[in-house]
């Protein structure tokens, strides 16, 4: 079995956020890149479990970006890829980054294409669903559990209320969240072994760009803690009626 695992760049969930140029870029300064988590300690792992049961299943990662996501995939192939393809191309555009992962998992006849269910920049959870499209290939997801036996995958997914179980026919697109695997730290044999894996920089093939970022904007600050005596009964209702609405 053949697995391409999609992995993106995102800021560490510790990083400040600021924006510049009048708020219509992201402020890239002083902050630290991660593999986006849900990409990295779920569907990657996974297809890692999947390699550890069958030694016959190659992995293969794929990004789309410029040569400063190339430490974030090396950390990658240190965890158990086998090798990865950079797409030298910068945006935030859903629409073009996966018509670029789409053109790769055309040429590489993969078997099977994992992506997280988002991504924790932009949170636009479409990726998955705009690559099975443009292959043409079924697609699950939210998956919390992901079983292979021979060219069936079994896939659980959380539906209001309860579960739903599906069954799909190989190749396929799924998209994952908590629960399909834990979190794996790499260990020094495979970050040692990632410097001589392959990484392949090919460029992008001509797509639309559909959306733009105009600006952007951050929360409202959080406002003050209110101490409220336990015997000043009046003033809490005073502030739940006037003020916590606003909240």
């Amino acid at each position: 079995m053949k697995i391409l695992v999609c992995i993106s760049k995102t800021p560490d969930t510790t990083s400040r956020i600021a924006f510049k140029d009048n708020n219509t870029k992201f402020d890239e300064s002083g902050i630290q890149w991660i593999i986006n988590p849900y990409d990295e300690w779920y569907s990657l792992v996974r297809a890692i479990e999947l390699k550890e049961k069958d030694s016959s299943v190659i992995i293969h990662l794929i990004t789309v970006g410029t040569v400063d996501t190339e430490p974030i995939i090396r950390k990658a192939l240190a965890l158990g890829g086998d090798e990865a393809i950079r797409v030298n191309a910068d945006s935030s555009d859903s629409y073009y980054i996966a018509t670029q992962i789409a053109e790769i998992a055309r040429q590489g006849n993969y078997d099977l294409i994992f992506t997280g269910k988002e991504t924790i920049d932009y949170n636009g959870a479409v990726i998955g669903a705009l690559v099975a499209e443009l292959v043409d290939l079924p697609y699950v997801s939210l998956a919390t559990k992901f079983e292979v036996e021979g060219t069936t995958a079994t896939i659980t997914r959380e539906i209001e209320g309860g579960e739903e179980v599906n069954q799909v026919q190989l190749p396929m697109v799924v998209s994952v969240q908590k629960g399909v695997a834990e979190q794996r730290i790499p260990n020094m044999r495979g970050i040692m072994a990632a410097r001589s894996k392959p990484l392949k920089v090919v460029e992008p093939v001509s797509a639309e760009t559909l959306t733009s970022c105009i600006n952007f904007e951050l929360p409202p600050a959080k406002a003050g803690v209110k101490l409220v005596a336990a015997d000043n009964v009046a003033e809490l209702v005073r502030l739940l009626h006037e003020e916590a609405k606003a909240i």
